[in-house]
């Protein structure tokens, strides 16, 4: 059992199969979320020094299939142990972080059940305290705790309160939204005049629509897959995925709306897409959000994961900002940029390309709504200036060629395979005229590529939690990808246990 439940952890959270499906099979049971939920309580109580009758814990669940029963089990858990606990239903990532800094809750801990953006056969379980999600050490900590000898000394069994917490998360939305857009027109209706439609993925995300843009004036007429559907029937809740992104690309521009929203199935990241259709998510929303966290703190630094364009530094240094590229993972990007602040280095936005986005007014925490409610407020206040939210990056370098390639080591020691093939890809470039290497770089290989056919940038990095090199090439010239590419399979074919096939038929 203890060998299954490590499996579980992904780095700060908890996910696996939970679903009977045709592809995979199933290993997070309610009973090993019951154990799970005994290995929290543990830490929990360790952590905060309280007594099991004392401590409060908040629950809440996505959309998916298997949350119901998941999320009965941890409260029947919790209610053992002797705690009080706020059954918050359907309901966000970010809001659950909330329950622990809002008035008239100061929980203790919150859990999500979630499986964010993966498919409908997945679940898994994220927990938090004020201080935000737990680290990778919180997590072991969990699994160890799992099966320790059950502590049957609580005399009380707890009590539980039904919460609508997702209308206090939205009142609080709405009140920023109103106070920063400060309209001397209609102060509670800002948003009146603007047609924004929202796509929820049939995830948690539907609420935005009613319940914070309606509530400000806004048209919502075209906003589609927004009833929690734990099937996720019409695409993946995923702002990164393509066909994602294009059903809403369709949605604005079918409803001739000024802005499309996507989010994620938890609400943890989103996307928009402007007027034409145009989206703008990956480096193209780290450099709008970056355009107006710099306008508020002038010279901030910008953490971002290391997937980052070289167009979109020069973008983030000619606005007078920093551009810090760190590691993937939105927990390391948003740890840098706690470590930065920390050592006086203000940072004001920790942001990652898949759409995570952290400020440090909003407690760190990666909230896909709050990060929607900052790009509301700033295009409510531009359209009073006759201007848009895309003039806010016209001036950006896009690249003209963008891949990206994952391949399989096949050696039960990945690891150690890869990080061979990085360190003597270090010494092959050295042999390769044009190519030279990125420092500071904090994860893989980043390699500048320059000749007179061309430049761009690759980098090859090891998966976060699984056995894969990832490799990531841009450039500004047509076709000139496969001139990096031809001399990257010169080298990476002597490596029998790397399967490069899929760049091979590239």
């Amino acid at each position: 059992m203890v060998e299954q439940l490590y499996k579980l952890q992904n780095g700060t959270d908890i996910r696996g199969v939970a679903t009977k499906n045709p592809e995979k099979e199933v290993n997070l049971t309610v009973e090993r979320v019951r154990l799970i939920t005994r290995g929290f309580i543990k830490w929990i109580k360790n952590k905060k020094n309280l007594e099991n009758n004392k401590i409060k814990i908040a629950i809440g669940m996505d959309s998916r299939l298997s949350g119901p029963e998941f999320k009965q089990c941890i409260c029947g858990e919790l209610l053992n142990s002797g705690c009080y606990v706020y059954d918050c239903g359907l309901c966000t990532t970010p809001a659950m972080f909330m329950t622990t800094v809002t008035e008239n809750y100061r929980c203790h801990g919150a859990i999500m059940v979630t499986g964010s953006h993966l498919p409908y056969y997945y679940n898994g379980l994220k927990f938090f305290t004020e201080s935000g999600g737990c680290e990778k050490e919180d997590i072991k900590y969990i699994l160890n705790g799992a099966l320790d000898k059950y502590d049957n000394s609580v005399h009380s069994r707890g009590t539980i309160s039904k919460v609508d917490f997702i209308d206090e998360y939205s009142d609080i939305l709405v009140k920023k939204i109103r106070e920063d857009i400060n309209s001397k027109v209609n102060y509670n209706k800002p948003l009146s005049g603007f047609k924004i439609i929202v796509d929820a993925g049939n995830g948690a995300g539907g609420f935005f629509a009613n319940k914070v843009l309606e509530s400000l004036g806004a048209k919502i007429q075209g906003s589609q897959f927004i009833i929690p559907d734990g099937r996720f029937p019409n695409h993946l809740p995923n702002p990164e995925d393509k066909e994602a992104m294009h059903s809403i690309k369709e949605a604005v521009i079918k409803n001739k709306a000024d802005l499309g929203i996507i989010f994620d199935a938890d609400v943890d990241r989103a996307a928009i897409v402007d007027c034409s259709g145009r989206e703008i998510n990956r480096n193209a929303l780290i450099a709008l959000i970056s355009t107006i966290i710099l306008e508020e703190y002038p010279g901030t630094t910008i953490v971002t994961d290391s997937v980052t364009s070289d167009g979109l530094s020069e973008f983030i240094q000619e606005l007078g900002g920093k551009h810090h590229r760190f590691k993937r993972g939105y927990r390391n990007v948003i740890n840098e940029g706690i470590r930065l602040n920390n050592q006086n280095e203000g940072c004001y936005l920790a942001i990652e390309t898949s759409g995570h986005a952290a400020f440090k007014e909003n407690y760190f925490l990666d909230d896909g709504a709050y990060l929607i409610a900052k790009v509301l407020i700033k295009m409510a206040r531009l359209n009073s200036e006759g201007k848009s939210i895309e003039d806010l990056i016209q001036n950006m370098k896009m690249p003209v060629e963008s891949l990206e390639f994952r391949f399989d080591i096949l050696d039960e020691n990945f690891k150690e395979y890869g990080d061979k093939i990085l360190e003597e890809l270090k010494l092959y470039i050295k042999k390769v005229e044009g190519w030279s290497e990125v420092s500071p770089n904090y994860e893989g290989v980043r390699i500048n590529c320059c000749s007179f056919k061309g430049s761009g940038w690759f980098l090859l990095r090891l998966s976060l939690h699984e056995p894969v090199l990832c490799l990531n090439i841009e450039c500004d010239l047509s076709g000139y990808s496969n001139i990096i590419i031809d001399k990257l399979k010169s080298f990476l074919i002597e490596y029998k246990e790397l399967d490069i096939t899929n760049l091979n038929t590239h």
